[in-house]
């Protein structure tokens, strides 16, 4: 969910007298930028203003490096190619960086296909603002991993289209600490956690009494808040580049991060490890159809283009991810999926994939807490 800000994190890590790394897995040049876009054009990498018709265009929203029109860099650009070869044109591409942004957007106007994670999608899908997939229209559909594939479709309707993908780990810069345990780094004061509700499923598998990190009970919730309660010194990061800087600074111990920071640190010449756990937390990103498209040829044409090994390949490797379609683990892709362990069913059993927490599901210990519930709790967190 983050764009390949491979360079800048680097430098900055070099800034400080960590010895300076090989080149990032993302082949990034630049951190994308935060923009508003629209096209009229094919032949221009930057997008210019125009109406929206509604045949032949797109309105899409999605996260920051999801679909790249070659605005950092022309290396990067699959936006241009599909207007060329499909004929469509994209007429607003929204972007946003954190998850919380890109759900505060949803409303803004009419969005024909939107990205979205677990929790987004689950609200989305509740409240009827996006449409059932027909997965018969999308050609590379059986191309991508039927665990992922399952977690988007409801009561036996597809309605998503799984994109990219991470999970998490928990890191430690080994010339302060001597390792530890999933207690001690969500107990410590110097840890980065990623500012999300959804990490309080990782508070849960930390405290130890859960089964499930997305079905808690009011006292599995109240056991996981009590654990990040227990210091009020903690990092939140939304921007990665603020985790980046805490080791750097030597204000970090510990961290939450995906594989791709702690590779980007390592080749930044410090001295990260992973600490061992049993079970992690992880998210997919699916492409959704928008509800009541007055046209959905488009649409289809770009659920298309991403599922396609090309898009799902170079979007992997500039958005340091992995690719929901195995076929994707080639060229600039092949790093991202050797470090996510693509393909590796026993690493990724391992891995709670998240969904949106429900509010109807039976927990031992009584009804499961829901997503409002976890929000309301994490800002009451933060507002201490």
């Amino acid at each position: 969910m983050t764009c390949a800000m491979a360079v800048a994190a680097t430098a900055l890590v070099a800034g400080v007298g960590a010895a300076r790394p090989t080149p990032p897995p993302s082949g990034a040049a630049t951190p994308a930028p935060t923009r508003t876009a629209t096209r009229t054009a094919t032949t221009t990498p930057t997008p210019t203003p125009s109406a929206t018709q509604l045949d032949g265009t797109l309105q899409i929203l999605t996260y920051r490096g999801y679909a790249e029109y070659g605005g950092v860099t022309s290396k990067v650009n699959w936006v241009g190619a599909f207007e060329q070869e499909t004929g469509c044109r994209i007429a607003r591409l929204d972007t946003a960086q954190t998850a919380e942004e890109l759900a505060s957007r949803v409303g803004d106007r009419p969005y024909d296909v939107i990205t979205a994670g677990p929790a987004l999608a689950g609200d989305l899908i509740q409240r009827k603002l996006v449409q059932a997939i027909d997965p018969a229209k999308v050609s590379g559909y059986q191309d991508l991993d039927k665990r992922f594939r399952d977690m988007t479709t409801v009561s036996g309707k597809v309605y998503g289209v799984p994109y990219l993908w991470a999970y998490h780990e928990l890191v430690y810069d080994r010339s302060k600490v001597r390792g530890g345990t999933p207690e001690q780094v969500f107990s410590s004061g110097r840890t980065a956690l990623r500012d999300s509700p959804m990490t309080i499923a990782d508070a849960a598998l930390a405290e130890g009494s859960a089964k499930e990190p997305y079905e808690l009970s009011e006292s599995e919730l109240d056991r996981a808040m009590a654990l990040l309660e227990r210091n009020k010194e903690r990092t939140y990061w939304r921007n990665p580049l603020d985790l980046i800087k805490g080791f750097a600074t030597g204000r970090l111990d510990y961290a939450q991060v995906t594989p791709y920071w702690r590779l980007l640190l390592q080749q930044a010449g410090k001295p990260i490890e992973v600490l061992p756990e049993r079970r992690t937390t992880g998210w997919v990103d699916s492409w959704m159809l928008g509800a009541n498209l007055p046209d959905t040829t488009c649409a289809y044409r770009w659920l298309n283009w991403m599922t396609a090994t090309d898009a799902q390949r170079d979007a992997a490797a500039w958005a340091g991810m992995a690719p929901a379609n195995d076929k994707a683990c080639k060229g600039r892709a092949r790093l991202m999926c050797e470090t996510y362990g693509v393909g590796d069913d026993k690493r990724l059993d391992r891995v709670d994939f998240a969904v949106r927490p429900p509010g109807g599901c039976a927990a031992e210990d009584g009804e499961c807490t829901d997503y409002a519930a976890w929000a309301k709790r994490w800002q009451e967190l933060l507002a201490k």
